[in-house]
């Protein structure tokens, strides 16, 4: 059976798109295209094919390998790249077919990330993600990782390669993970301390490309890195934003979304994307120019909910107006809230708006409201206190705890989302507070 050394990288690549008839979610080839001229890869060739179902051997059938095969041969690749999802024995059994490297969606992306990581837990996040990856794609991948033989007489010389190298890849992850638990609690001290001196916090969250970098670089006069590219932006930077002479904000800019992230980023950027959950309002950037907005929204979305996003208040901006006929506005709903602002992070059109807009939200109005709390909530009274948030207290008989708090809008809504406080035990003493902050979480 041919057996081969796995290359260490690949610069020239053979591209293949197989669109599954029966899935309706499918990965689009203009962004696959995009992803590989992310990466740096240079794309000798594109085969399209359509299939029912993947061949459970090598996702393609006999007579498309065949002609891959032959496409490997002919322009001397050193990769081929699948625009799937493959699973670890189909990538095997397509790379000693093709007798070359092979890599799935999720291989090229972590490939991406790889390149882009700069920072300690960039480049952390980035070693986990792949070493989880990797540790389903062991064995034999490499020609020195031989099976033990079984049987009486027939055994190994005792741990075999393979095994070794889980052993190692298990302990490997291991230490990233506590190294990663470590900054975790290190973020959040520094939320802890934001939260402390009452500073906002608003995190741009979109799809890979949307502008988020242009226009975190273009509010905040910052030189984080862009680029008209997918993933430009990978280690998260905070500023602060001015918004007018009463109100100063933090703004992250955070990795962007894409279509079927691989599961095993999102678990190693949690520490990163914690930034977004426990953000005061989110802002989602979106290309309004782009044909399948709509799909891209509704992908960042679903990341949003699988980190744990998706209770936090947040504000659609719609950006590259510059590139369609539209005029800088505000949306609103029946309540008068702002759900939408259209701008141009380019030129600069809709800034105004979108000031206004997180000024409305963060204006230091304040408010009075009564909370009972139980005799076993002493906790939460402790954190009252220490917020310097209470007027007055009166104990019952068993036990429980009565405190008139006064505190802004947005103390309000920190304490009923990151101390998850049911909105209903607040009673405010103007009920007028009580309607502009319905429905506020």
């Amino acid at each position: 059976m041919f057996e081969f050394e796995r290359p260490r990288g690949g610069e020239r690549a053979l591209l293949v798109h197989v669109n599954l008839v029966h899935v309706t979610d499918q990965d689009d080839l203009a962004e696959f295209v995009e992803l590989v001229r992310s990466a740096g890869v240079e794309d000798a060739d594109l085969i399209v094919s359509s299939r029912q179902n993947p061949s459970p051997r090598s996702f393609v059938g006999q007579g498309k390998l065949d002609e891959i095969a032959a496409r490997v041969e002919e322009l001397g690749v050193d990769v081929v790249l699948f625009n799937n999802a493959l699973t670890p024995s189909q990538e095997r059994n397509l790379e000693r077919a093709l007798k070359c490297r092979v890599l799935d969606r999720t291989g090229l992306i972590l490939d991406i990330f790889a390149q882009r990581a700069q920072s300690f837990e960039g480049k952390l996040q980035v070693e986990l993600a792949q070493l989880r990856h990797l540790s389903t794609r062991l064995v034999r991948g490499w020609t020195h990782l031989e099976r033990q033989k079984g049987g009486i007489g027939l055994r190994g010389p005792g741990e075999t390669q393979l095994e070794t190298d889980r052993r190692l890849l298990a302990k490997r992850i291991q230490y990233l993970r506590s190294r990663l638990q470590k900054v975790e609690r290190q973020r959040e001290q520094s939320r802890q301390a934001r939260s402390k001196a009452e500073i906002p916090t608003l995190s741009l969250v979109g799809y890979t490309n949307a502008g988020k970098s242009t226009l975190f670089n273009a509010l905040t006069e910052a030189d984080a890195y862009a680029a008209d590219q997918l993933f430009a932006t990978l280690d998260p930077t905070l500023r602060k934003l001015p918004i007018s002479e009463q109100l100063e904000v933090i703004l992250a800019d955070t990795v962007g979304f894409i279509r079927h992230l691989p599961h095993d980023l999102v678990a190693a950027f949690r520490a990163t994307l914690q930034e977004t959950r426990d953000a005061d309002l989110i802002l989602h950037v979106i290309d309004c120019a782009d044909e399948e907005r709509d799909e891209k929204i509704d992908a960042v979305e679903r990341v949003l909910d699988e980190v744990g996003a998706a209770d936090t208040p947040r504000l659609m901006v719609f950006n590259k107006i510059d590139l369609t006929d539209m005029e800088p506005r505000i949306d609103r709903d029946e309540q008068g809230r702002a759900v939408r602002v259209w701008l141009s992070a380019q030129s600069g059109a809709g800034f105004e708006e979108l000031r206004e807009v997180i000024h409305e939200t963060f204006a230091a109005t304040t408010c009075r409201c009564r909370i009972r709390l139980r005799p076993d909530e002493g906790q939460l009274r402790a954190r009252f206190h220490e917020q310097h948030l209470v007027r007055d207290e009166q104990y019952a008989d068993d036990g429980s705890m009565e405190l008139l708090i006064e505190l802004s809008d947005v103390q309000l809504r920190r304490l009923q989302r990151h101390l998850d406080i049911d909105p209903e035990r607040f009673r405010f003493e103007d009920m007028a507070d009580y309607d502009r902050l319905a429905g506020v979480a």
